[in-house]
């Protein structure tokens, strides 16, 4: 059996447009040698969410269940993505394009499509009458997406406090531009030279305090070499009177025996 016609009404019908911000130019600055340089560097037609509407209506006398579905769903949010449109009813469902690096040269292959069926008298859940639902009883229309940039006239007539807005920015940009020059030019005059010659000043002095830690580390590695030869001269010396005392005292021992036996051998002759 073929499947039934829609009978949701769609606005639009065929194509989802998402319209882009104008394409701008912003002035970036950056060093190069110590000047300051201004680009204007482009930004994507796309960088921002970009919203569209599609309006659904039910011109039945029953209540139709749909859902919206997208071939991109991480590129596309959609809100409310599923519902039940009551007779005689409508809704709006938006669908916000999420910020891309937009190719001009490629072409949008993404599309979308509202499935709808007739809601059974008694639905207490939508999901279960989602998967118990029969291929016949389903209706599908399907839409392209379609990516469209702002025309020549509509970017040089933009909103006037938007034009003062950037024109200011532009002034503020130029002027730092001049400033940054002018402190160049004035820099390469005189006093780059002065900063040089600080600059090989603070140099030499450093490497005159390099000089003079490395030959006060010398000095107390000196000064810890006589004192450790020092001592150890005191403790040999300290060494020799005590073995200068030792041999003394058996010289006067000896000398005492030998008195001690002497008169012992008077005694006894």
């Amino acid at each position: 059996m073929a499947r039934q016609d829609q009978v949701l009404l769609l606005e639009p019908q065929h194509e989802l447009k998402f319209r882009a911000a104008i394409w701008v130019r912003i002035p970036y600055g950056h060093f190069v040698l110590g000047i300051l340089r201004i680009t204007m560097c482009p930004v994507s037609p796309f960088s921002d969410v970009v919203n569209t509407t599609l309006k659904l209506a039910n011109p039945t006398d029953r209540n139709v269940c749909f859902k919206v579905k997208t071939t991109a769903p991480r590129r596309y949010c959609v809100r409310p993505n599923s519902g039940v449109l009551d007779a005689g009813t409508s809704i709006n469902v938006s669908v916000m394009l999420q910020p891309f690096d937009y190719d001009p040269n490629e072409k949008s292959k993404h599309k979308f499509m509202v499935q709808s069926m007739l809601a059974p008298p008694e639905m207490t859940d939508m999901e279960g009458v989602w998967k118990e639902a029969k291929p016949e009883e389903l209706m599908d229309s399907k839409l392209r997406c379609v990516f469209e940039l702002p025309a020549e006239n509509e970017k040089t007539h933009q909103d006037p406090d938007a034009n003062k807005m950037m024109s200011s920015n532009l002034l503020k940009s130029e002027s730092s531009t001049l400033s940054m020059k002018s402190m160049s030019s004035t820099l390469d005059d005189g006093e780059v030279k002065k900063v040089m010659e600080e600059c090989k000043r603070l140099q030499t002095e450093a490497q005159r305090l390099r000089e003079e830690n490395k030959q006060i580390r010398e000095d107390d590695g000196l000064r810890m070499r006589k004192s450790n030869v020092l001592s150890s001269s005191q403790h040999s010396s300290h060494s020799m009177v005590k073995e200068e005392g030792l041999s003394l005292r058996t010289v006067a021992l000896i000398v005492l025996f030998f008195v001690v036996g002497v008169i012992i051998g008077k005694l006894v002759l």
